[in-house]
């Protein structure tokens, strides 16, 4: 399967063709309920995780919500 090259927090990283948001977040290890995802400087939904597909040269911001009081 080809690849492509992605920037995820400032790091490239090789990702297969096609990945989705929600397959980089389950690789990540990461709940999609707990992050927001920046792409190309615009917000992906929670709806939208499962559909939207990485393209070469994408950047993605993962930010983790944090608890505190």
């Amino acid at each position: 399967m080809d690849e492509i090259r992605i920037q995820v927090n400032g790091r490239e990283r090789d990702v297969p063709a096609g990945t989705s948001v929600a397959v980089l977040l389950r690789d990540l290890g990461l709940d999609g309920r707990a992050i927001v995802v920046e792409l190309n400087r615009r917000i992906v939904r929670p709806p939208e995780i499962e559909s939207i597909r990485f393209e070469a040269g994408d950047r993605v911001e993962l930010v983790h919500f944090v608890g505190g009081g």
